[in-house]
């Protein structure tokens, strides 16, 4: 039942994507019959976000322990401390993926156990770089996917989580932002809703001055071939180095082993003469770099369906909740005919004691679904990279906005 839970999940995620960041030309619609508008939510309420600054320590899980083993090439295991920075001289703005178990097309603005998780996961560790907001929003749900899978149907509204998401955004920066560089955060179908947000109120509007970086995860985004803007957006290229700021980082990950299939939908979009961006944030400048992984040491986080393995053959086990290994994985942008993407390669050694692979392919049925590749640890899988370049970021935003 996991796996074919795990599966549900990848496929959703991908729908809802797929659904929000094509660009304009893509887009098809078939005529639908109006609907009532659904009431506005009210995003001056702590309970319309999931992370907020002030919320109580009890109710946030952006204040979740981040304590890390970190397992050597030679087994030796040292605990790693994180810490939140109040302090902050940024904002982040994180839109989370398709993790919803509500009976409903689209989920309700309630926080429940997968919301908290997926923060958990994918934000609450740049809270050493930046203040954290994580708005609710009522997106398309894994109930929904599984009715369609079995033909039956229940009236998604696609549009519905975009405008939460619109009206979240526009009450951060009425309320909270203050004039402060923020970074844009989202994975899967997150991604997508940012994808139009970026593209609907902020590219080329006076607030695009206020954008330090978009980390757009796990989403096709289409850039025309050779150049680094004029696809999705007309005036934010793509990052080619951690001291760019108004830039857009966006990859899509697949093992080196298992490259894109035919049939697999991520690294590529629909329109010839472009291609979906890869930004490598262990090498934006291009070239191949040490990937930072920050990855759930047990089954509770974002990982594969399968029983993982011992982190250290032999070794004690692993009581923190996340586990890095230094120097196990590397990573580099490819661009051929299989697609754009970021090519995931394992550098296990049978003759040290530590783990020769990680968790993270889509399993269901014992079979690696290899169309998916690494979507699940798209954003664990290059963490500790990102929050780096999101530091580095911050310091020449600040820096240039005091000149």
């Amino acid at each position: 039942m996991r796996h074919l839970l795990i599966a549900v999940v990848l496929t959703v995620a991908f729908a809802g994507a797929a659904a929000y960041a094509q660009t304009p030309t893509q887009q098809t619609s078939a005529p639908q019959q109006a609907k009532p508008a659904a009431p506005k939510n009210d995003y001056s309420k702590g309970e319309s976000w999931i992370c907020r600054p002030g919320k109580p320590g009890s109710n946030d899980p952006c204040a979740a322990d981040m304590t890390t083993t970190v397992v050597a090439a030679s087994g030796e295991m040292k605990r790693e401390t994180w810490t939140a920075n109040p302090n902050a001289p940024i904002d982040c703005f994180y839109v989370y993926p398709t993790v919803s178990l509500d009976p409903t097309p689209n989920s309700d603005m309630n926080i429940g156990p997968e919301e908290q998780r997926v923060v958990v996961q994918q934000l609450a560790r740049f809270g050493s770089q930046c203040r954290l907001y994580a708005p609710l929003y009522r997106q398309v749900t894994l109930t929904a996917l599984r009715a369609g899978i079995a033909g039956q149907a229940m009236g998604i509204d696609r549009m519905l989580g975009y405008n939460d998401i619109v009206d979240a955004w526009r009450h951060y920066l009425a309320n909270d932002n203050k004039g402060r560089g923020v970074v844009l955060i989202g994975h899967s179908q997150g991604s997508g809703v940012l994808t139009q947000l970026i593209r609907n109120e902020i590219d080329g509007k006076p607030v695009q001055q206020q954008i330090v970086s978009a980390l757009l995860l796990g989403t096709n985004v289409p850039v025309p071939k050779g150049r680094d803007a004029g696809g999705a957006f007309q005036s934010m290229p793509l990052c080619r180095s951690a001291d760019q700021t108004g830039c857009v980082i966006a990859y899509v990950t697949f093992r080196s082993t298992v490259p894109p299939p035919s049939n697999s939908r991520f690294g590529r979009v629909m329109n010839q003469e472009m291609e979906a961006a890869c930004t490598n944030p262990a090498a934006l400048g291009g070239g191949s770099g040490e990937l930072k992984a920050y990855l759930a040491s047990g089954r509770t986080g974002l990982s594969s369906a399968v029983e993982p393995r011992p982190w250290v053959k032999d070794g004690p086990a692993v009581d923190t909740p996340f586990v890095s290994v230094p120097g196990l994985l590397t990573g580099k942008c490819v661009s051929d005919e299989r697609g754009s993407y970021l090519s995931v390669t394992v550098h296990g050694n049978p003759d040290d004691p530590r783990t020769d692979d990680i968790p993270g392919d889509v399993v269901t049925n014992a079979r690696v679904m290899e169309d998916w590749g690494l979507h699940l640890i798209d954003v664990n899988i290059a963490m500790g990279n990102l929050v780096e370049i999101v530091g580095r970021q911050s310091r020449a935003f600040t820096s240039k906005k005091k000149k």
